[in-house]
């Protein structure tokens, strides 16, 4: 959802892109770095501390807001560039469920390997449903929209993570949530490239 509405960012993009223009990096270099902030927030995850590894996964996160507004401010922005972030965009995602694994977390109807498991393929499967409907020429604009696309699901697995400094079962709770509208968004997006097919 948050994808197909970002014209209400359009404001604070700029002023992020004007303030982290004045840094010697270049949009690339801020997409770059989001994957060591990633891997020191899976590190913090790995030793089962929750409040640094949020910490970390946000300036990830914000990371990734800052490489795009730099690069419209500077008017850097390129195919390259946006390809590189896109594929670093699944790189910190991927580290992020993993590190999942490594919390203890309490098994609800499955052992939660299985949650976890699904969220990653549905999140894999949201991306590709989008890149396989302009590969396959069934649509001319960019396949978007959806109950959970990567903002709202990274932003619901990082509560996820922070409520289990009270309770790990709401952490698997909300997991099993994720991982049951991650799959549904990959079944809306198949039926909307369908739809709006050419042929």
């Amino acid at each position: 959802m948050l994808d197909a509405h970002r014209d209400f960012l359009k404001g604070f993009e700029k002023k992020v892109g004007k303030i982290f223009s004045f840094f010697p990096l270049s949009p690339n270099q801020y997409t770059i770095s989001t994957i060591f902030f990633a891997l020191a927030a899976f590190y913090f995850l790995y030793k089962n501390k929750i409040i640094f590894a949020i910490i970390f996964f946000i300036i990830a996160a914000f990371l990734d807001l800052v490489d795009g507004s730099v690069a419209r401010y500077k008017n850097q922005a390129t195919k390259k560039g946006a390809y590189l972030d896109t594929i670093v965009d699944r790189f910190v995602e991927a580290i992020l469920i993993f590190g999942l694994l490594f919390l203890p977390l309490p098994e609800v109807l499955f052992p939660v390997y299985v949650w976890i498991f699904l969220i990653l393929f549905g999140s894999l499967m949201t991306t590709y449903a989008k890149s396989a409907a302009k590969e396959k020429d069934l649509i001319d604009s960019e396949l978007k929209g959806g109950l959970l696309a990567r903002g709202e699901r990274l932003i619901l697995i990082i509560i996820a993570i922070l409520l289990g400094i009270y309770n790990y079962y709401w952490t698997v709770y909300l997991l099993v949530l994720i991982a049951i509208l991650t799959n549904f968004t990959v079944l809306q997006r198949i039926f909307s490239a369908i739809n709006k097919s050419k042929n």
